[in-house]
């Protein structure tokens, strides 16, 4: 026989020098021996193997036959390669043993690292091995499953295996029958291959579930870790989570908790902490005790690496109120809240009182939390050093505020140290306080009161300026639950508050716009606020948000810009920034318009009596004309110009009031004037111009007040009045002369003398319907007469006034309702006529 032939293989050529050296000695050989069988033999190789297998030798000598082989079969041959791309060729053996020992030999490359399982990818490898998972031969069939268990970890490797389609291959090698090496790292193949999602998928469209979970039993450490390792990852999918309460995995998770070996207790809490998001699966985990092993976990000091992980599934179990209650009543509670405030660990304590913020959104377990007075823990809570831990106790606190016992608690103890937490160097732990504070102080005054007293509104505005929007959305909250009270909202103007708000009112998130108008309606209240929010420039973005297609960023806008409407200073130029005409737009649509939407456009009306009159052609008895008023006709009108214009001086309010020192009388006076409408002079673009003030109407008031204002009867009063009006407005005319009334000829002299088209009211001698009832109007409001001011066509207006009817005054019963009378100022001065009467229609109508 021909002596064992080493070979020393690699890539092609060196495989074919190697071949003619040993080829030369077997000649030597053979003319030494002269042998023709050997000859033979060696013919018989060249022809039968033209090409060679490799193998990495695994320290195993080869056994010899104990026999002699046939003639005609070749020796073996024992390979040693040192190169991996040979090996990689064996693969495509029909040989099993070198097969077997070629899958060998890669499974101790891939073990060296990395860069050994990419080049195994970039020499071809994973074909060919992927074919050998279902060899019918066992070896094989083993060695290509752990090399697989390895190679599974490269990304690439994962890729080309997921085009492949190899998932039902490596799931098969999990069956029952199979040894547990094999069950090891076919578990760890598919460990490694469902942290990709579509992987994932692959392994539950194969059912790789059941096989899995029953490997969780299974008496190798390692198969037990890769297979809850894999159904760790398979749980992030919902529709695993249901699978599994099916297969009823939790009470063999549950099992694993048992284990000697750390790494396996913890992914069985790490999956138990995603399955039991689920309710069915918190019960069926209680049913199994699961509560108890938690718990003593938490007890157990040499498990502290597990206390984390634990307190997750302890912080789902609390959400179910039956959990809770068990918890409860076995002494779990407490040990739990006194585990959480005396650890020295952040992330246990972090955890803890996240579990209690998730259970705490229940309001059964509110209640429970606040029986065993939850609320000392979290306090303890907010003094820890770490972040993460001031916000989850935060946040626990938070939810706890839906409990008013709870609301209670914290106004005597938490509201400074969250207070002191707005100060904080992280933005994430002022949010967090922040929120707190404001779910504490709504709808409870004593807490807000609580944080202005402990110097909460300093901080509170600072945060109006972050760049979190929740913690801008959260201090406004602060603000405006705090504005509620009066005495509170009086010192928030020493803070800036109104121009703090003018970034938040900007904001392009919509919270932060609904929160931050809110509280522009909870601090306008005060003429101050009103002024600083006006000169800060306030007031555009206010009206920009009433164009948000977003329904509360659209209430609290209108609700703010009714609030803000209170001073005619404001409504005035809230209506320059078009407020009327936004509003107006909103209130004709069914589905944008709201109760403060309706009440801010009639607000800016009642405020802006000028603008009132103009578009609605009507003013209240509770409409009273004040110092600045103005009549430019409708504002539908092709003519924009003012036709005329009542101007009341403001020396008149002053002396009215009586009262005042001669600094207060001239800012007031100042103040009056700026009321004023801005006109453009002509010939000067850049030159603005008042009217001028109304001597003779000064007059008026002061004759009217004197004369009438001591008169009793209000009838009486009507009529004295009505007959002073027609007096210095012409006197009393005749239908049939109406038209020789040249009152044009002498408004327009007037509008030459002035050089406008602005004429104060008490200038006008010669005025008809509209200029009469215009200063009736003004002159009853200023000495207490109630009447309406309507505008009629054609140059018509008309005061109307409510009188009760004498002739039933002495009736038994209720009082009648008044009726509305037309008050005569051009042919019957002092005359009073019914509404609706055919000579009031006849006033009123051409």
């Amino acid at each position: 026989m021909l002596p064992t032939l080493w070979y020393c293989l690699g890539s092609t050529p060196l495989l074919s020098s190697c071949v003619k050296a040993i080829l030369t000695s077997v000649l030597f050989i053979m003319q030494l021996l002269k042998a023709t069988v050997l000859k033979w033999e060696k013919n018989q190789f060249l022809s039968e193997n033209q090409m060679m297998y490799s193998n990495l030798i695994m320290g195993k000598k080869v056994k010899k036959e104990a026999e002699p082989p046939p003639k005609d079969v070749f020796d073996p041959l024992t390979i040693e390669s040192k190169k991996a791309a040979t090996v990689v060729l064996m693969l495509n053996s029909p040989e099993e043993e070198i097969l077997a020992k070629a899958c060998e030999a890669i499974y101790r490359f891939a073990l060296k690292g990395e860069e050994n399982k990419a080049t195994l990818l970039e020499l071809g490898a994973v074909e060919p091995l992927t074919k050998l998972l279902t060899h019918e031969d066992k070896i094989v069939r083993r060695n290509a499953t752990m090399i697989f268990g390895i190679l599974a970890s490269n990304n690439d490797v994962k890729k080309l295996l997921r085009e492949l389609d190899v998932m039902n291959s490596v799931i098969a090698q999990l069956a029952p029958e199979e040894e547990v090496v094999i069950h090891e790292f076919a578990s760890l193949c598919l460990a490694n291959m469902s942290a990709e999602y579509t992987s994932k998928v692959q392994i539950l469209e194969h059912g790789g579930l059941e096989p899995l979970v029953r490997l969780l039993a299974s008496p190798d450490p390692d198969v037990k870790k890769n297979s809850v390792e894999c159904i760790y990852n398979l749980t992030q999918d919902f529709q695993c989570r249901a699978a599994l309460q099916e297969l009823n995995a939790i009470p063999p998770i549950l099992d694993l908790l048992k284990s000697e070996y750390p790494v396996i207790q913890l992914l069985a809490l790490k999956t138990l902490g995603i399955i039991t998001n689920d309710k069915e699966a918190r019960t069926t985990l209680r049913d199994n005790q699961g509560v108890d092993h938690l718990i003593k976990i938490l007890e157990t000091k040499e498990l502290n690496d597990l206390h984390i992980e634990a307190l997750s599934v302890i912080a789902n179990c609390l959400e179910d109120m039956d959990t809770l209650v068990l918890i409860q009543q076995t002494g779990g509670l407490k040990k739990l809240l006194s585990f959480a405030e005396n650890s020295t660990i952040p992330d246990i304590q972090k955890n803890a009182a996240k579990a209690i913020t998730k259970a705490a959104y229940d309001p059964e377990n509110r209640k429970l939390f606040h029986e065993q007075e939850v609320e000392k823990c979290l306090v303890a809570l907010l003094g820890s050093e770490n972040d993460g831990t001031k916000i989850a106790a935060s946040q626990a606190i938070s939810a706890m505020c839906e409990n008013t016992g709870s609301k209670e608690f914290f106004n005597n103890q938490g509201i400074p140290q969250l207070i002191l937490l707005l100060k904080s160097d992280s933005e994430e732990v002022r949010e967090a306080a922040s929120l707190a504070l404001a779910n504490l102080t709504t709808c409870h005054p004593a807490n807000a009161k609580a944080v202005a007293e402990a110097d909460g509104v300093d901080p509170l505005v600072n945060i109006l300026s972050s760049r979190r929007d929740g913690a801008v959305a959260n201090a406004a909250t602060v603000l405006a639950n705090v504005a509620m009270q009066e005495p509170l909202r009086a010192g928030l103007q020493s803070h800036g508050v109104s121009s703090a708000l003018l970034g938040p009112l900007r904001s392009a998130n919509t919270v932060v716009q609904s929160k931050a108008a809110l509280t522009v309606a909870a601090t306008a209240c005060d003429v101050e606020a009103r002024t600083e929010l006006r000169n800060s420039g306030g007031l555009e973005p206010l009206v920009e948000l009433l164009r948000s297609k977003h329904d509360e960023v659209r209430r609290h806008a209108s609700w703010a810009v009714m609030v803000c409407a209170n001073d005619e200073l404001t409504a005035v130029e809230l209506c320059k920034l078009g407020a009327l005409d936004i509003l107006e737009e909103v209130n004709l649509s069914v589905s944008r318009k709201n109760k403060f939407s309706e009440a801010a456009y009639n607000k800016l009306l009642n405020n802006n009596l000028s603008l009132k009159y103009s578009l609605t052609g009507y003013l209240s008895s509770s409409d009273i004309i004040s110092d600045g008023f103005y009549d430019y006709g409708r504002i539908t009108q092709s003519t924009v110009g003012v036709v005329h214009f009542v101007t009341l001086i403001a020396a008149v309010y002053s002396q009215r009031k009586g009262r005042g020192k001669k600094e207060e009388e001239k800012v007031k006076e100042e103040e009056e004037v700026s009321t004023l409408p801005k006109l453009m002079g002509e010939g000067s673009p850049e030159k603005e111009w008042y009217p001028p003030f109304d001597p003779d109407f000064r007059v008026y008031v002061y004759e009217v007040t004197k004369s009438i204002f001591p008169i009793t009867n209000i009838k009486e009063q009507i009529e004295v009045l009505a007959r002073y009006v027609a007096e210095k407005m012409g006197g009393k005319m005749s239908k049939e002369k109406l038209h020789n009334f040249s009152w044009e000829l002498h408004i327009s002299e007037l509008k030459f003398q002035l050089k406008s088209n602005v004429v104060p009211i008490g200038q006008i001698k010669k005025g008809i319907f509209y200029h009469r009832a215009l200063l009736f109007k003004a002159l009853a409001d200023k000495i207490g007469i109630g009447c309406s001011l309507v505008r009629g066509e054609y140059g018509r207006a008309w005061n109307e006034v409510q009188l009760m009817n004498e002739s039933r005054k002495g009736l038994i019963g209720a009082l009648p309702p008044p009726e509305v009378y037309i008050v005569d100022l051009m042919f019957h001065p002092g005359g009073l006529m019914k509404l609706r009467s055919r000579e009031a229609d006849l006033y009123r109508y051409l």
